[in-house]
């Protein structure tokens, strides 16, 4: 069955309303799933690869057809306007991205870019102008699924590129980062050119799926995100004394494992500093790592996360503290190095309001939730007003090919960031 069929196979057509089309939704999600499709019906259209860039012109060619005028910078970056009546006005952005991480799924940005572009044909149905501008975005390789980076369309529009550091990179084929966006027709010249002045954006709003359980928890087709986490990783390292496993006695020895292990049960319940705190070990190396021998070292990750950056920076300190406590008392060396620290980006306040009013307006209670992961809106949002509608995923699944939202709530979350664009345009 294609994606056409599953997601209108159990459309309330009652939801097609106020120039939003349901079918043209669904149809749009399922000939962009086509674009890299893989045999467990997944898709693969990583950054700067010539299926995303199929992507966005089929994107683009959608967008002309609905009356925009579509531009592309030097990143990738596509960009589909619609002049309001006040050109002096700074402009409403909205959208995502259309790349995707390999045998991914079918919602992971494609549905932020349609949900933008519905808002146009819904306004053209309706013969609605707006007073600011609205642009419809897709920003280039959000996944960094190539080199290991990501972020990197809405890094170059606001200005976050190091040019010697970008020029560094390779991909999995030894490819040079000029290499590879050559291949697409950008030039790396021009890609360093990207950045937009901020007074041209008055808001950047994004709508993407949950990628957790909240909403299915709590019966919600859309919620309004209130915060995005900013991580702060660690390596941390024990090392103790390699030796043999047999004949060296259990009261004389310096395992450095024992002692990872018991950091790594103790990491969760040090997130008790604040409710929307996340901590998670997701990466470990052991050595000698024979089934005959002592671990002599183990290196191991940590990611620390929270919307709030004092409580995020407290837990940071308190699983810092916990690692050498835990180090002391089996008498091991630790090393603890900072690999990334990230600000928390707050949601503009004015921003969560309309988003309440505008999820009022469709009988939705408006629901607040943090998101954990990363977007391109955490990097706009670091010098300007962004918000972030959540679409329920089922079964939080994400990165997936079975990563799911039905219809319904995809309508439901198009007819929220209509309204909430509306107030904002209008402003």
């Amino acid at each position: 069955m294609s994606l056409y069929d599953r997601l209108v196979q159990a459309y309330d057509k009652q939801l097609s309303h106020s120039g939003v089309d349901g079918v043209r939704v669904a149809r749009r999600l399922s000939e962009l799933s086509k674009i890299g499709i893989t045999d467990e019906n997944g898709v693969n259209r990583v950054g700067f690869s010539v299926e995303e860039q199929k992507a966005k012109s089929l994107v683009s060619r959608w967008m002309m057809e609905a009356g925009l005028h579509v531009t592309e910078d030097g990143a990738g970056n596509v960009f589909g306007k619609l002049v309001g009546d006040d050109e002096r006005l700074a402009a409403v952005l909205s959208g995502s991205h259309v790349d995707s991480v390999p045998n991914g799924g079918h919602f992971d940005g494609p549905l932020g870019v349609i949900s933008a572009l519905e808002v146009v044909e819904a306004w053209k149905a309706n013969g609605f102008q707006p007073k600011r501008s609205y642009e419809v975005v897709i920003f280039s390789d959000e996944e960094g699924a190539r080199f290991n980076g990501g972020l990197t369309g809405s890094r170059a529009m606001m200005g976050e590129i190091d040019p010697e550091k970008q020029r560094l990179l390779k991909d999995k084929d030894g490819l040079s980062f000029n290499e590879v966006i050559n291949k697409v027709g950008l030039k790396e010249e021009d890609f360093f050119q990207a950045k937009r002045t901020i007074e041209e954006i008055h808001a950047f709003i994004e709508v993407h799926i949950e990628q957790g359980k909240t909403l299915e928890k709590m019966d919600q087709s859309v919620g309004i995100v209130n915060g995005i986490a900013g991580p702060c990783w660690l390596e941390i390292i024990y090392k103790g004394v390699a030796g043999h496993a047999g004949n060296t006695p259990m009261n004389d020895r310096k395992d450095a494992l024992v002692a990872a292990s018991e950091f790594i049960a103790s990491v969760p319940h040090l997130t008790i500093v604040n409710e929307t705190c996340v901590a998670t070990v997701g990466k470990i190396e052991v050595s000698p790592n024979g089934v005959n021998v002592i671990p002599g070292e183990v290196t191991l990750y940590v990611d620390i996360r929270d919307i709030y950056e004092e409580s995020r920076d407290h837990l940071v300190e308190l699983v810092i503290d916990c690692a050498r406590k835990i180090a002391i008392a089996h008498e091991l060396v630790v090393t603890i190095e900072e690999k990334l620290r990230i600000k928390p980006v707050p949601i503009n306040t004015d921003i969560i309001n309309k988003a309440g009013k505008s999820l009022a307006d469709l009988n939705l209670r408006p629901l607040q939730l943090p998101s954990g992961a990363g977007h391109d809106a955490m990097i706009v949002g670091k010098e300007l007003p962004v918000g972030m509608l959540f679409v329920r995923s089922k079964d939080g699944i994400s990165h997936n090919p079975k990563e799911w939202s039905n219809l319904n709530d995809c309508i439901e979350g198009i007819h929220a960031l209509k309204g909430l664009i509306e107030q904002l345009v209008n402003e």
